[in-house]
């Protein structure tokens, strides 16, 4: 019987020419005149027992660690963080946008219906969708149109996004926002908007931007049609940080301002968290407070956004704290160590 010397000896052995000379597994196996499977065997055995460790060196591995601490303070399915290319936006937007496409292609698939919001980052996305293939999707708005913003409308982006999928479309014929309640309502009670909303209440997956309330310099004014005084009244009187479907959110994600969401012409928080798939994409430093909202209040389930933005956000949870995680969720780091090849 093989002494325990013996046996680490031909461990090490192993270890040595897999790892150092970097022989295959039937090479070793040949060379120490072992099976393949027992070569195998022991390269596993030596992980369990802690006598490897596999360091991984990549540019990337700060914004891998970025999008772990994304997920691991707001329990988001997933988070992917681009990394800082240059100071031009609009470099920043285009990769954003791939990353996007990316990200909603990878979970795609036939039978899914697409509800989408209007916005630039939206549009960044729709037009860096290259799908090698047709899908049989739907693609309907969830919330009402811009007059005279045609590119980032979502009517228009609904239409682009079909195209490019190979899918259908659907528009919504009302206005992203009301004068009144009583109006909203009166559209909502309206057979053509009400199929369309109910459609997208079914939605599989969301697409929204993610925007600020700031009066000076925010689209949420060409979005809503807002006056600028009314923009500050929400940020000042309603503590308003962010904006997801038209509809304002404070740093802890709570509906504020509610008296404005009742004229939006749209889904609601609650309706839009029935959607299993919300992809939130958003960019910049200035965003970090609205994405941290967001994601606060759970109105994503993904975010994809850039390392500026990522840090802002972490700062944030540092600042006020992290949101607590539901019941049975864990702390536990995902193992960036590689799995031993089960065969050559």
């Amino acid at each position: 019987m093989a002494s325990d010397y013996d046996d680490a000896r031909l461990i090490s052995r192993v270890l040595y020419l897999y790892y150092v000379e970097e022989l295959t597994q039937s090479q070793v196996a040949q060379q120490l005149g072992l099976s393949t499977p027992k070569v195998n065997r022991l390269l596993q055995q030596a992980r369990q027992q802690k006598m490897v460790e596999i360091t991984i060196r990549t540019p990337f591995q700060h914004l891998f660690d970025l999008e772990y601490r994304l997920q691991n303070i707001f329990n988001v399915a997933e988070a992917v963080v681009i990394p800082r290319l240059a100071d031009d936006t609009a470099t920043m937007m285009h990769t954003l946008g791939q990353a996007g496409a990316n990200y909603l292609l990878e979970h795609l698939h036939d039978g899914d219906v697409i509800a989408i919001s209007g916005g630039t980052t939206v549009h960044a996305v729709v037009e860096a969708v290259n799908a090698h293939r047709s899908y049989d999707v739907d693609v309907v708005p969830m919330v009402g149109g811009i007059q005279g913003r045609s590119i980032t409308g979502v009517n228009y982006l609904a239409s682009r996004l079909a195209e490019r999928l190979g899918g259908r479309a659907s528009q919504l014929y009302s206005p992203a926002f009301v004068e009144t309640p009583e109006q909203r309502e009166a559209l909502l009670q309206m057979a053509p908007i009400k199929e369309i909303l109910d459609m997208a209440r079914r939605a599989t997956i969301a697409l929204l931007g993610v925007g600020t309330v700031d009066p000076d310099s925010s689209r949420f004014i060409l979005y809503t049609a807002l006056s600028t005084e009314e923009v500050r009244q929400i940020a000042q009187l309603h503590c308003g940080v962010g904006e997801a479907n038209a509809i304002v959110y404070d740093i802890d994600g709570k509906l504020c301002a509610p008296e404005y969401a009742a004229r939006v012409v749209g889904l609601t928080f609650d309706e839009l968290k029935q959607i299993p798939l919300r992809i939130g994409v958003a960019g910049t430093a200035a965003k970090s407070k609205a994405i941290y909202g967001a994601l606060r209040g759970n109105h994503l389930s993904c975010i994809v956004t850039d390392e500026e933005a990522a840090m802002g956000v972490i700062e944030y949870s540092r600042v006020r704290g992290s949101p607590t995680p539901p019941s049975g969720t864990t702390d536990t780091k995902p193992d960036q160590t590689q799995e031993l090849p089960l065969s050559v």
